[in-house]
């Protein structure tokens, strides 16, 4: 069982041993995933880098030095069903940590592949349907990535009666509820598997204000200005950036724990436990938001979780 250190010191270093361990971290080939995926192989797992492109996901694989794990590149489009359904029905064996780290952040209204909102349906739809045909094989963690963004408007909900925001939609809006619909995914899976009597824990992160590419796609050239210089001044590197996943991955937090950075206002520091909005806080949502994604994905909280079963109460990576 990992012990929980002290969070004024905790960074990558503290990783526990995980060879023989298996992790699967989506959208790893830049940025935050990037610097998740180098941090877990540095500490002996075997990563899949889960990717759109395959070519950029080979170049990052071949960037990451001196590991002690092994790397894997498999295609992934979160923005694409069946390419989620490939991805899981090729899986054999266990898994023990899936990262649900991938993101579009403040883009141009779009949609992906069936229709969805591409904020959403990447960042939520596209993950809910990961995790659940991915459970069967999941041994002990989920940990998804959202954003103190979440909170962003102050009256941030999710649009049940329009999840595609048509004829309402601003970057902005759509990405406070794709960040929001992660933390109450997190919520409702964490109650499913204590329920199922699973062992499994669902935990969400977020990264602060980390300089990344995400921000370049925003829909606004002012945005995109501001973050730019935002980036210079108050930002963390990805590395930084990436600790509150890490410690969201290896820790033993209690069930459905949201990792940020301690500093002011959340934008950088050493990762602890964070608070969340009253929004992101309600199981009455939670679980109409997971019926809702079921009903739009096709993929179910399954009837067998595996072997997970019998992994003691407490244990962590």
């Amino acid at each position: 069982m990992a012990k929980t250190l002290n969070t004024s010191r905790w960074n990558e270093t503290h990783l526990p041993d995980l060879t023989g361990r298996t992790a699967v971290v989506t959208g790893a080939n830049s940025g935050l995933g990037l610097a998740t995926v180098d941090a877990l192989a540095r500490a002996g797992a075997h990563v899949v880098l889960a990717v759109r492109d395959t070519g950029r996901g080979e170049a990052a694989a071949a960037a990451v030095t001196g590991a002690r794990g092994t790397l894997e590149v498999r295609p992934l489009d979160l923005a694409d069903l069946a390419s989620i359904r490939r991805f899981a029905s090729s899986w054999q064996g266990d898994l023990d940590l899936l990262i649900n780290n991938a993101g579009v952040m403040n883009i141009p209204e779009a949609g992906t592949k069936d229709g969805f909102e591409m904020q959403f349906g990447t960042n939520h739809l596209g993950h809910f349907a990961l995790t659940n045909l991915l459970l069967p094989h999941i041994t002990d963690r989920v940990v998804t990535v959202s954003s103190g963004a979440h909170r962003i408007p102050s009256d941030n909900h999710i649009h049940f009666e329009n999840l595609n925001l048509t004829g309402e939609y601003t970057p902005m809006h759509a990405y406070g509820q794709s960040k929001l619909a992660n933390l109450l995914f997190t919520l409702e899976l964490q109650r499913r598997l204590t329920a199922a009597g699973s062992h499994v824990r669902a935990v969400a992160a977020h990264p602060g204000w980390a300089a990344t590419n995400l921000q370049g796609n925003d829909a606004s050239f002012l945005r995109r200005a501001a973050m730019r210089m935002g980036n210079r001044v108050f930002a963390q590197d990805s590395k930084a950036g990436a600790r509150p996943t890490l410690y969201a991955a290896v820790q033993d937090l209690p069930g459905a724990a949201y990792v940020g950075p301690d500093g002011f206002a959340e934008m950088r520091g050493a990762p602890t436990l964070v608070g969340r909005s009253v929004a992101a806080s309600d199981p009455e949502t939670a679980r109409r938001l997971w019926t809702v994604s079921e009903e739009l994905t096709g993929a179910t909280f399954p009837q067998r979780l595996g072997a997970d079963l019998a992994r003691p109460t407490g244990s962590a990576i």
